[in-house]
């Protein structure tokens, strides 16, 4: 009994001195000053500056006096005494902060890294080699969402035992080495979202472990390696949005476990290969947008996982005489540009999981059938086709659908009253309905882009969006809309294209309150009053055109505020006055910033913008959104502007178009405009300028269009490289005395005969004393000449007073 109570007692004792031993457990010393020294590099200098205590995302654990395994983002290892820091997630510590990656320095010094992550951190500058390779533990590391450049250091293609590397979302260059072979315990691989370039090398073939292959959204070229076909663990592949070419390779149906197959945009040809029917666990298989051709193959839809189909935007062409039993449930079908005739498929009218269809760009005619209007599918695109009748009510009262475009096609009729919030695009431009937009539109909370252009809708009160409506983007051009100027929408509002349309009175003052709108468009309507000063608070405002309206009054100075403004036409209105000195400012004009309307980039599908129609180059012309940033032009022509034209405006920079035709401009033309050498189009015509053309028009070396005439201009047109191709009459006509070569007029300074040379005193008696001979001589010589020529016309006098004195 005694030793059994021995026995407690000493296991008693072991129990706390263990507890002890394992509570006082802590990480080795050096592994928390390399944290510290990350720390104090990341964010000392804010601690160090900050009056208050900022937030630190976790970092304010880290201090010297307590144990880093207890620290917040820290893992460790408990196998011993001194525990080694094993793991680090520092994933989006203070992502706006861009930090160069030297500040990863300390924390490469922790050689018993196993798991590592960084990302959305904004580092910039090269991923450290050398650093990196003393991690010979790791087995995930994850940099993804930064602003890592150059290519990817050799070194991080020997860490044997990593099993996951996330590198995608940067700004990586350079090519994928053979040395990534070296990564053969790897099963995920995201290097999407770069600038890798260069092909695939065959070695990828070596990576067998890997589950998960993303190389998307690059600049990797070349075709398809054969390789890839030895990936047998594949479970996913992207490939999208590269330039690969050739033909897909027969060998892709080895991957017999893959799920996920994305080869979109890229330029691949040939056809769909034969071998994908095997893939019998594929689910996804996206080939869209790629120049592939042949028939498709019914067998896809035997495919009985299949749940995403994706083959639109190629050269392949749907088999109208097929008719098809699908043995899958799909989700998404896209056969965009497939050559589909007829009316919808019927065999859709089965596919009761269908979420997402487009059919637009093929030949669909007949009615939009009532079963798509009652399955409540969230995105239907059937824009280009040849849809007749008009929208079913039921279409309109869908709970699930977000997306709607039908644009170009016949339909007609009015638009039914809308009992849905949850449409979030509607496109139905270029048809024929007609009648006024029913009010109920304005409850669909969730709308972010209306385009109703180029239709017949009418009415004189368009619906009230309020303040608090989501609308971002609102196209009801080219219709027949009557009554004042709607303004009543919500304050995230970037784009208002109303023009061609029968508004009428003054703009609206309210519109001051769209604090982002980007672009106003109210040309070829009957708007009257003064020009609007409150359009100065527009600071956003990057295009305004209200062209070919009854405006009047002056140009406001403090139009400059627009310092975003890169395109402004309000030409053909009733403007009076002098052109603001100040409109030189504008700083959009001087320097193009780098914006655009980026409300396409959020959605997986083409969103249409439409061209801004402008006046160029003496024609109509259309600039598309997707560059529309690279233009810039100021139309101020067919008004009543008077004065001088402001120096300032040479001071535009970036102006590619300059049109001040029409007016009633005097004074010389300013010298600063040929300082605008970015200029490809100048119109001064039709005004009252005089004096010379200033002779730094040479330095135009764009300018291809260029109009002067109508003006009192005089003396010797500039030469240059491009001013000597502008040789059209038309471009100098009607002016006072213009003279040069390209309207080969010669001018007085060039007929005169060079200098001899001799003393100033010798000149002068030579000139008098050859004036002296030269004047009878030369007298003489003409009426020599003009005798000659006819013009005394001596014979028919003569002979007209014979028949006088002829008694006959």
């Amino acid at each position: 009994m005694a030793n059994l109570s021995l026995l407690s007692e000493s296991i008693f004792i072991f129990f706390i001195l263990s507890f002890s031993v394992n509570g006082s457990l802590s990480c080795l010393d050096d592994q928390r000053e390399a944290l510290l020294a990350f720390k104090d590099l990341l964010v000392g200098d804010l601690i160090r500056d900050s009056s208050t205590e900022p937030s630190l995302g976790g970092l304010e654990t880290w201090n010297s006096s307590s144990d880093c395994c207890q620290w917040m983002m820290v893992k460790c290892n408990p196998g011993s005494s001194l525990q080694a820091v094993t793991g680090l997630n520092l994933h989006s510590l203070f992502p706006l902060q861009g930090k160069n990656s030297t500040v990863l320095a300390s924390i490469f010094r922790i050689k018993t890294l196993m798991s590592l992550g960084v990302s959305y951190n904004s580092i910039q500058g090269e991923i450290p080699g050398t650093g990196l390779g003393n991690l010979t533990e790791l087995v995930h590391l994850d940099m993804r969402g930064n602003s890592f450049s150059g290519s990817i250091p050799l070194e991080l293609f020997h860490l044997n035992n990593l099993e996951f590397l996330d590198l995608s979302d940067n700004m990586i260059q350079g090519s994928l080495p053979g040395d990534i072979s070296g990564l053969k315990n790897l099963k995920q691989l995201s290097l999407d979202a770069n600038g890798i370039h260069g092909e695939i090398p065959e070695e990828i073939g070596n990576l067998t472990e890997l589950r998960n292959l993303t190389l998307g959204k690059n600049k990797i070229s070349g075709r398809i390696p054969l390789s890839i076909s030895q990936l047998t663990k594949l479970e996913f592949l992207d490939l999208q949005n590269n330039i690969f070419s050739m033909e897909i390779p027969a060998s892709i149906g080895n991957l017999v476990n893959i799920t996920t197959l994305d080869l979109s945009k890229n330029n691949l040809t040939g056809e769909i290969p034969l071998s994908i029917q095997k893939l019998g666990k594929l689910e996804t298989l996206q080939l869209d947008n790629n120049m592939l051709s042949g028939e498709i193959p019914t067998w896809l839809f035997d495919l009985k996982e299949m749940k995403r189909l994706h083959l639109g935007g190629n050269r392949l062409a749907w088999n109208n005489n097929n008719t098809i039993t699908p043995k899958c449930k799909l989700s998404s079908l896209s056969l965009r540009s497939c050559r589909v005739r007829g009316q919808i498929p019927g065999w859709l009218s089965n596919q009761t999981d269908l979420i997402f269809l487009d059919l637009s760009e093929n030949e669909i005619h007949g009615d939009f059938p009532p079963w798509l209007a009652e399955r409540n599918l969230g995105t239907i695109i059937l824009s280009d086709n040849k849809l007749t009748g008009s929208l079913p009510p039921q279409l309109f009262q869908s709970r699930n659908l977000s997306v709607l475009a039908l644009s170009r096609n016949n339909l007609s009729g009015e638009l039914p009253e809308i009992n849905t919030t949850s449409i979030m695009i509607l496109m139905l431009s270029e048809n024929n309905i007609s009648g006024p937009v029913p009010k109920s539109i304005s409850n669909i909370y969730r709308l972010l882009l209306l385009d109703l252009s180029k239709n017949s809708f009418s009415g004189s009160e368009f619906p009230a969006f309020g303040e608090n409506s989501l609308i971002a983007y609102l196209d009801i051009s080219s219709n027949n809309f009557s009554g004042k100027v709607p303004a009543d929408f919500g304050l995230f509002t970037a784009m208002l294209s109303l023009g061609q349309n029968d508004f009428s009175g003054p703009l609206p003052e309210n519109l001051s309150n769209l604090s982002i709108l980007e672009h106003l468009d109210l040309h070829d309507n009957r708007i009257t009053g003064e020009f609007p000063s409150f359009l100065s608070q527009l600071t956003s405002l990057q295009v305004l055109n209200l062209r070919n309206n009854s405006i009047e009054g002056s140009i406001s100075d403090d139009l400059s505020n627009l310092s975003n403004l890169r395109i402004l036409d309000v030409s053909n209105n009733n403007l009076t006055g002098e052109i603001p000195q100040s409109i030189g400012n504008l700083t959009g004009m001087i320097n193009t910033p780098d914006l655009s309307l980026r409300l396409p980039e959020i959605f997986k599908f083409p969103v249409e913008i439409h061209d801004l129609i402008v006046n160029w180059k003496n024609s109509k012309r259309g600039l598309s959104s997707q560059n529309r940033d690279v233009y810039t032009l100021l139309d101020l022509s067919k008004n009543q502007l008077s004065g001088e034209i402001p120096y300032s405006i040479g001071d535009l920079k970036s102006l590619k178009l300059l049109n001040l035709s029409y007016n009633e401009l005097s004074g010389n033309i300013p010298m600063s405009l040929g300082d605008q050498e970015s200029l490809e189009t100048m119109d001064l015509s039709h005004n009252n300028l005089e004096g010379e053309i200033p002779a730094t028009f040479a330095k135009l070396q764009q300018l291809n269009t260029l109009d002067l005439s109508n003006n009192k201009l005089y003396g010797k047109i500039p030469e240059g490289p491009q001013m000597d191709t502008l040789v059209e009459p038309n471009i100098y006509a009607n002016n006072s005395g213009l003279c040069g070569v390209q309207i080969q007029v010669p001018c007085e300074e060039d007929l005169l005969p060079p200098e001899l040379p001799g003393k100033k005193g010798d000149e002068a008696w030579f000139s008098w004393v050859a004036t002296g001979i030269g004047f009878p001589v030369g007298l003489l010589s003409s009426t020599a000449v003009m005798y000659v020529m006819g013009y005394f016309n001596l014979a028919p006098l003569n002979h007209h007073r014979r028949r006088r004195s002829s008694p006959r």
